[in-house]
C-alpha cells in the first residue's frame, strides 16, 4: 500500500517569478489541498536545486528549463519533469562592470572569463547558447567559467575584475543598471518556455500529491504590489515584467516536442552529448 506524501519541501528562486508560489502559500491554497508545504529559497538558482533534489533537501523544485534539461541530458535520474510553470521565454541580460572595457557582446569573444552561479546553472548554460548564436563554438570552449554563487557575488565579480561578464534575468538585473552599479552589454532570449516544475523521482510517482500541488499554484491578484514592495523591484518594472510573462494555464502540461527541441539546442551548444528519450524524463500528472 502506497502512503500519500502530504508534506512537501518546495525549492524556488526568490525572484519575481516566484509570485504564484508565495501567493499559494499566503492565501492557503496548499492547505486547501491538505498539503503542508515548506518553501525553501535558492538564490543561487537551478544548479543548486539539482543538488538539493539529490540529497533530499527539497522534494519539488521550480527552476529554469535549460538547467533541468541539461542535468537530465547529462544522465541525472534523481528527478523528473512534472509540469510547465512559465510558458513565455526568459530574457537574459549580459552584464559587465560599470567601468569595464567590455562594451558589447563581441568584446567577449576569445576566452572571456564568464561569471556563473554554479556549473550546470542557467547562467552557465545560457553562456553556451550565447556563444552558439554568435558562432563561437567552432574552436572548442568559448569561455572560461568562474562559479561564484549568488547574484550579488556575480555583480561584485565583474566590478573587481574577477570576471569579464555574467548573464542573469533582465528584470532582476535592471535595478543595478539604473543604480550604475553594473552595465548592460547585450541580451538574449531563451528559445524555449522558461520555467519547469520537477520532483524527486520517487515523489513524482505520488500522483495525487503532485496533482494537488500543481493545482494549488495560482498567480493571484496582488502581483504588482508584492513584486514592487517585497522583491525590491520598482512598480514600473513590475508592471512591465507582467506584460512579458505568461504563466502556464495548466501546470501539469508538458510538451514533449518543446523538451526535445530544447535538448537539441543544448546538444548543439555542447551542453549535452546525446538526447535521451523524452518520455523517460517526464512523469505525467493529471488534475482538474
Amino acid at each position: 500500500m502506497t502512503i500519500m506524501v502530504t508534506s512537501i519541501k518546495l525549492g524556488y528562486v526568490p525572484e519575481h517569478f516566484s509570485t504564484p508560489i508565495i501567493f499559494a502559500d499566503r492565501l492557503g491554497f496548499f492547505r486547501e489541498k491538505s498539503l503542508s508545504v515548506e518553501l525553501i529559497p535558492f538564490p543561487s538558482g537551478t544548479g543548486h536545486m539539482i543538488e538539493a533534489l539529490s540529497n533530499g533537501t527539497v522534494d519539488v523544485a521550480i527552476g529554469l528549463t535549460e538547467g533541468w534539461l541539461a542535468g537530465l541530458g547529462q544522465g541525472k535520474t534523481h528527478y523528473k519533469v512534472v509540469g510547465t510553470y512559465v510558458q513565455s521565454p526568459l530574457l537574459w541580460a549580459v552584464s559587465a562592470g560599470a567601468s569595464s572595457d567590455v562594451k558589447e557582446i563581441g568584446d567577449l569573444k576569445d576566452k572571456a572569463n564568464i561569471g556563473i552561479s554554479r556549473l550546470g546553472s542557467g547562467s552557465h548554460i545560457m553562456s553556451y547558447v550565447l556563444a552558439k548564436e554568435n558562432q563561437w563554438l567552432s574552436h572548442g570552449e568559448p569561455f572560461s567559467f568562474h562559479p561564484v554563487g549568488t547574484f550579488q557575488n556575480l555583480r561584485n565579480a565583474v566590478n573587481d575584475g574577477t570576471c569579464h561578464a555574467f548573464m542573469w534575468e533582465y528584470f532582476t538585473t535592471k535595478k543595478y543598471y539604473d543604480l550604475g552599479e553594473i552595465k548592460q552589454v547585450g541580451q538574449i532570449y531563451t528559445p524555449w518556455p522558461s520555467w519547469l516544475v520537477v520532483a524527486r523521482a520517487d515523489i513524482s510517482k505520488q500522483h495525487e500529491t503532485m496533482s494537488n500541488l500543481l493545482s494549488s499554484l495560482d498567480r493571484g491578484d496582488e502581483a504588482v504590489s508584492y513584486i514592487s514592495t517585497e522583491l525590491d523591484y520598482t512598480k514600473e518594472d513590475a508592471e512591465k515584467w507582467l506584460k512579458t510573462v505568461r504563466f502556464s494555464d495548466k501546470l501539469g502540461d508538458v510538451q514533449d516536442e518543446m523538451l526535445k527541441k530544447t535538448l537539441e539546442v543544448l546538444r548543439d551548444a555542447g551542453v549535452v552529448k546525446e538526447i535521451p528519450k523524452v518520455d523517460a524524463l517526464v512523469e505525467r500528472i493529471q488534475y482538474e
